[in-house]
């Protein structure tokens, strides 16, 4: 059974800092992508948007324009982990932020997706 797990969410000011993690098991995670998605507040599922995504090396990356530069995505396959650093947060970053793992890079259709962990950022 496959679980992914994120944490790290929390209600932070303009201008702070956090980080994400997503701790997944039940499957080989260096066969795996991994992307963060986020769904702001009052939107449907089916408007959730990438913010990142990173290959199974984590030689790859992707970045969404709102959140490049400020955002950096990175994974340790020791640990079957993926992490967001956060900076330079803003009100627009509101969201709950879900984790995601899918066989092809920056696919579309994730296979495994977790529960989200909200982030709140006050102006």
């Amino acid at each position: 059974q496959v679980q992914v797990v994120e944490s790290g969410g929390g209600v932070v000011q303009t201008g702070d800092s956090l980080r994400l993690s997503c701790t997944v098991s039940g499957l080989v995670f260096d066969d795996y992508s991994m992307a963060w998605f986020r769904q702001p507040p009052g939107k449907e599922r089916t408007e959730r948007t990438v913010v990142s995504c990173i290959n199974w090396a984590g030689s790859s990356s992707f970045y969404a324009p709102a959140v490049k530069g400020r955002f950096t995505i990175s994974r340790d396959n020791h640990k079957n982990t993926v992490y967001l650093q956060m900076n330079s947060l803003k009100p627009e970053d509101t969201a709950t932020y879900f984790c995601a793992a899918a066989r092809d890079y920056c696919s579309g259709t994730q296979d495994y997706w977790g529960q989200g962990t909200q982030v709140t950022v006050s102006s």
